[in-house]
């Protein structure tokens, strides 16, 4: 594996891109198309710039162009003083343009990019391509050389399940009105790059490029209004039109078919191992707008989206299938099917297939009116409605088996198998939704329960023993704890309205609708059983005690890392627990949290708390004959568990993945990842396929030599000591934080529908992970992804001279986990600006405080720096990754301009500068600058 990828930091997705020696020939002409890209996009914004706003503000774009480079290259004094000299005279007016501009470009320039590393795709799956690390066909290939058979795949994809999982964490600062003139963009680059064009053609196309453009000039950046939770519903439903309605089914016919090639004798259908789930709408942990009915809404657009795209299938699969009965035999089910359908069409008469799919399109209208969503489709004719989408499928299956039994399997192996997979892997509901809750609201429910029924109890008063004993009598108890004579608190009503909702939608859409209960904040055993006792008074837990939704402990500080694998170890010798995971199929999901962990440790320690309780977490699940299903809580930004997929999930501790994994997709990652169908599609199966190779093809070890253990354990404890002195130990960090950054401002984008902090105080604790890291993103230091590795480096030689800096050598050669470590901090650290990062430092009004601290930051910046490169063996950052070392320099002329104005703009809001163009220009920048970074939060 390499240990420097090309990543989601800078680039869209996961798609290595960088070249091998034989292809650097490719690779430095697709860099030339990509330079080309770019100064096509650059040239006609210029010209929109000069033709919009006059040759003066194109002019002076340029001015602060040029002088930012000097700055940024050289930190040179004097490009400094004339860039505050530039941008003091400046009207708030020209300031707000300016910046319009430098963001506009950043935006262009992920377009282009993204068209590039489409292009590279396309040439290493092309004819004469060989497949490239993360794709489906070089894992089968390396799995059929280790001796597993497509028998032996099959039984594994069987019971596996790659699902990422989409949420609506608030870090995508674009509007979905400049998202749709973006892909309008990158449809004529698309265009370009296919077709040959005519003279005529090209320059049409130029001309319309020239038209997206003006008309996203023309467009607000921002919202004005704050998004509602159903708007984030709707934004994440996109994104199935763009992939998911159409990749994912599509990934699973490739794979079987692939299968089929390699098995003499093919043994049915693949498994539907790839699902799709979400938070959007079911996460209401320190959401208040996440109610019942939002809920119930949110069901409702998810299911209303899959019975369409159904329904506009039937309709066209209906046109396709104009087999004559005269000329093709049917099935004695097809006949059936077809005499059951209530179209009386004269036109359909003799068409069997026809009148099949009318009969099963009427069936599905009927389903649709029964569940009570907006397919904006007429019925055919009355019909009776599906009972689950397994009995819809059924039908679907019986065309299947006429085609392929009377000679024609290749009609078959089209839309209809598309659709019969859709099917499968997206029911009625389709996406699995997550309901997720602090563990604090479910403690004072639960108390309020027990206290109302059993008054005396004082279940908050009570230790943290006699409330699983009090819980475990609970759950063993068949009458209900609810009373509806009694008024219970607002917030407990809440509660148990939406645990009711949950069981109302397993009835209208099937028990996969909402599948799991993830407890924020998991500290104790008597969490997990708040939640089950919530789960048997909504009637999620029978008397049998088989249990329809998984119980999911979500730990994220660092203490609970380190606590997590006892409180499991416990739960599960727990017989009132037991059975529920038995009920499960023995299945216990037990999710991770990274942000929160970054935030309370550094980067280092987190990383390391997260390996570390992996390994626990096997070794307490193989002692129970339990399987252990892990759900990776990743952020965008190295700084909140974010970079490579494929890369995290190999670097996972031997019997960690174990055939299925879950993982977080979030905020601007989504869009990057999923908004175009190919890039999409290498994503998906990039997630396969690491899931493939860590289950089957790596050896089960935690780390080559115990000695590495020791070692990451005593770096971990100097990063962390170093990470804690100064974020929470030294005095005046926190007037530092929010001096020095755009926290504040931050809090007026109208970006998501969750508040940024969970308490109304300034301080770091009470901070979401998503604000903390994406104000340091913006003033460009990053600090969560790297602070404290450099003196931990440091001190550990210096404690350690016999092995010193050769070892750690060693360590990153020879492990995965520090490889992928540092090839973070690689990229984290390629991005930061120190010198950009002093000009925030400025804002802080407290000079000591300010050179203290700030100082501190630049000396640790330094020596991290220093010492990765030594480690990596790298003369500069991102060396191993050529092309994305040029993608980010490419940017920073047009990026390090917005920071600049960011500054001034800030110093002006904080005069209190009555205009409000000054926000509103603060906020165009946050808007640039986050596009320029690509994923901020």
């Amino acid at each position: 594996m390499s240990p420097q990828r090309a990543s989601s930091e800078a680039e869209p997705s996961d798609i290595d891109s960088r070249p091998s020696r034989s292809a650097e020939a490719l690779a430095l002409e697709a860099d030339a198309r990509l330079r080309n890209d770019i100064r096509l996009l650059g040239r006609i914004l210029g010209d929109t710039v000069r033709d919009q706003e006059g040759a003066h503000v194109f002019d002076l774009v340029e001015r602060i162009r040029q002088t930012s480079i000097r700055f940024h290259r050289d930190e040179d004094s004097s490009a400094r003083r004339e860039l505050e000299i530039i941008l003091d005279s400046m009207s708030i007016g020209e300031t707000v343009r300016i910046v319009r501009a430098f963001s506009y470009f950043s935006h262009l320039a992920n377009i282009a990019e993204d068209q590039n590393n489409i292009r590279q795709m396309r040439s290493r799956n092309g004819a004469a391509g060989s497949p490239g690390l993360g794709s489906l066909a070089l894992t089968l290939a390396h799995a059929k050389d280790a001796g597993f058979s497509a028998a032996d795949l099959r039984h594994f994809f069987a019971s596996a399940l790659v699902e990422p999982v989409l949420t609506a964490h608030p870090t995508e600062v674009r509007r979905k009105s400049t998202f749709d003139r973006e892909m309008a963009i990158a449809a004529l680059l698309d265009r370009l790059d296919r077709v040959q064009l005519t003279a005529e053609e090209a320059a049409a196309s130029d001309e319309q490029l020239r038209r997206e453009v003006l008309t996203l000039w023309k467009t607000n950046l921002l919202r004005r209004t704050k998004l509602t939770v159903l708007d984030e519903v709707a934004n994440g439903l996109s994104f199935y039109d763009y992939t998911f309605l159409h990749e994912v089914p599509r990934l699973h016919c490739v794979l079987e078919d692939r299968l089929n090639e390699e098995d003499d004798n093919p043994r049915g259908e693949l498994a539907s191992f790839l699902k799709i789930g979400s938070w959007i709408g079911g996460d209401r942990d320190g959401n208040p707008f996440v109610t019942a009915e939002v809920m119930r809404g949110t069901l409702r657009l998810q299911s209303s989206r899959i019975l369409r795209s159904y329904l506009e299938e039937l309709h066209a699969l209906g046109s396709e299938l104009s087999l004559a009965g005269n000329l093709a035999d049917v099935s004695e089910d097809l006949r059936r099917l077809a005499q059951r359908s209530p179209d009386t069409s004269p036109h359909r008469r003799g068409e069997p297939y026809r009148l099949a799919v009318s009969g099963i399109y009427a069936r599905l209208t009927t389903t649709a009116a029964r569940l009570e969503v907006e397919t904006r489709r007429l019925p055919v004719g009355e019909a009776t409605a599906y009972a689950s989408a397994s009995e819809f499928k059924a039908d679907l299956d019986i065309l299947d088996r006429s085609l392929v039994a009377n000679n024609s399997r290749v009609i078959a192996r089209g839309r209809l198998r598309r659709l019969r997979r859709a099917v499968d892997c997206f029911g009625f509901h389709l996406a699995n939704l997550d309901m997720r809750q602090n563990s604090a609201v479910h403690q004072r429910t639960i108390a309020e329960l027990l206290d109302t029924a059993q008054p005396g109890t004082s279940y908050l008063a009570l230790s943290e023993e006699a409330r699983i004993a009090q819980l475990a009598v609970e759950l063993r108890n068949v009458r209900p704890l609810i009373s509806s004579f009694v008024k219970y608190s607002d917030e407990t009503v809440g509660e148990l309205a939406v645990f009711q909702e949950a069981a109302q939608s397993h009835t209208r859409f099937g028990a996969d609708v909402i599948p799991q209960c993830i407890i924020s904040m998991t500290e104790g055993v008597s969490d997990m059983l708040e939640v089950a006792l919530l789960l048997k008074e909504a009637g999620l837990i029978d008397p049998s005690g088989r249990c329809a939704v998984n119980i999911v402990p979500l730990f994220e500080t660092i203490e609970d890392l380190q606590a997590c694998a006892a409180i499991m170890d416990r739960v599960l010798s727990l017989p009132e627990y037991r059975r529920l995971v038995d009920s499960r199929g023995g299945v216990q999901e037990v999710m991770l949290g990274y942000s929160d962990s970054n935030k309370d440790g550094g980067f280092v320690t987190s990383g390391w708390e997260l390996y570390k309780a992996e390994i626990g977490l096997v070794s307490v699940f193989e002692r129970h004959g339990v399987r252990l299903r892990l759900f990776h809580g990743r952020g965008g930004s190295v700084g909140r568990g974010g970079g490579p997929s494929y890369d995290a999930v190999l670097a996972q501790p031997g019997g960690a993945v174990n055939g299925q994994i879950r993982i977080t997709e979030q905020g601007e990652i989504i869009s990057s990842k999923y908004s175009n169908a190919e890039i999409g599609r290498s994503n998906l199966e990039i997630l396969a396929a690491a899931t493939l190779e860590t289950s089957l093809l790596q050896p089960r070890q935690s780390a080559p030599r115990n000695e590495y253990l020791e070692a990451m354990e005593q770096l971990s404890n100097l990063a962390f000591k170093a990470y804690r002195g100064l974020v929470y130990e030294t005095e005046g960090f926190v007037d530092y934080f929010w001096e020095s950054t755009v926290i504040t401002e931050i809090a007026t984008l109208n970006i998501g529908s969750r508040p940024a902090s969970r308490k109304k105080t300034r301080a770091i604790e009470d901070l979401r992970a998503i604000p903390w890291v994406f104000s340091w993103a913006q003033c460009r230091l990053m600090l969560p992804g790297w602070y404290g590795f450099g003196s931990a480096v440091e001190s550990w030689i210096s404690q350690h001279p016999d092995k010193g800096m050769p070892f750690l050598k060693e360590l990153y050669r020879e492990w995965p986990f520090f490889r992928m470590l540092l090839s973070n901090m690689d990229m984290v650290l390629a991005k930061s600006s120190i010198a950009i990062a002093s000009r925030y430092a400025e804002l802080v009004s407290d000079a000591a405080l300010r050179e203290k601290i700030f100082g501190r930051i630049r000396r640790e910046w330094h020596l991290s720096i220093e010492t990765l490169l030594e480690i990596m063996g790298q003369q500069r950052l991102l060396q191993g990754n050529p092309l994305l070392e040029r993608s980010i320099r490419n940017r920073f002329p047009y990026l390090d301009p917005l920071n600049h104005v960011q500054v001034e703009l800030l110093k002006e809001h904080r005069a209190q500068n009555p205009d409000e163009q000054v926000l509103r220009g603060i906020q165009l920048t946050i808007n640039g600058i986050s596009a320029g970074l690509r994923n901020s939060g």
